[in-house]
């Protein structure tokens, strides 16, 4: 299989609403004091963009911009997001097959911060680029002050995208992040303080990069690599290698040709 091919978890989005709204009836029935929530977060919307503009709208909203407004003006952006829906499908189905603790397609949706930041990081990048820039800052902040991330809204970002646990998650101003890529908590995608303009990392397709890894400056990690936990990346690192260590140097191969699919983070040397 090629490297990055989403294994196990193409799914059509009517038929994710569709399971993601019957897992919320279930729900409801189960814990009817949560019955309003779910009716509101998910029974009411009409497909999936409008769903997370208003999960999104409802964790950010602050007493300048309330919820309505917000919710407004995310669903404003949606007509111009290219493949919206098609984008959140595939970021709901990395979270469901990466996961092991996430057991129903609605998860994420309601309760993981990871993919609310990433949803959100959507809307604040939209926003950047039509001009708004005060407004995708205003977001950034929000954003980093509820989901504990702090994701430029300039950076550019894929689809497919597994963010775990998400706590102190950074990705600087020019960062580029490909397809199907899975970070673990505390990631720095940064610069090194010296440069200016084009001074953030281009991370490839497929890229698996763990918990509390540094990778800085405008250089390039290749499809399919592994960036092994607390690893401090200062150069470029090559297509299915595995780089661990301060500063990190390559210390094996990748195995399965697709580590941020199946999140093992061993090392093979």
């Amino acid at each position: 299989m090629p490297c990055c091919e989403q294994k196990g978890e193409a799914i059509a989005p009517a038929l994710l609403l569709k399971n993601i709204k019957q897992e919320a009836m279930e729900a409801s029935e189960q814990d009817p004091a949560l019955g309003e929530f779910f009716q509101h977060a998910i029974l009411d919307r009409a497909n999936l963009s409008e769903m997370i503009a208003g999960r999104v709208a409802a964790r950010l909203w602050t007493r300048e911009l309330n919820e309505e407004l917000l919710s407004q003006i995310f669903v404003e952006q949606i007509d111009t997001m290219d493949h919206l829906e098609d984008i959140i499908t595939s970021d709901i189905s990395a979270v469901f097959h990466r996961d092991p603790a996430c057991n129903r397609f609605m998860e994420p949706v309601l309760y993981l911060k990871g993919f609310l930041a990433i949803e959100a990081h959507r809307f604040a990048h939209s926003l950047w680029l039509k001009g708004r820039k005060d407004l995708a800052l205003f977001l950034q902040g929000r954003s980093s002050s509820v989901f504990q991330t702090d994701i430029h809204p300039a950076a550019r970002i894929g689809k497919g995208i597994f963010l775990d646990h998400a706590t102190g998650l950074v990705v600087g101003e020019t960062a580029i992040i490909g397809d199907n890529v899975s970070m673990l908590q505390d990631v720095t995608l940064g610069g090194t303080g010296k440069e200016s303009g084009d001074r953030h990392p281009k991370i490839g397709h497929g890229v698996l990069i763990g918990a509390g890894a540094k990778v800085l400056g405008n250089i390039t990690v290749g499809d399919c690599a592994k960036i092994a936990a607390c690893s401090v990346v200062l150069k470029p690192v090559a297509a299915y290698s595995t780089v661990a260590g301060v500063p990190a140097k390559v210390v094996g191969k990748i195995a399965d040709n697709e580590p941020a699919l199946s999140m093992d983070q061993s090392i093979n040397e």
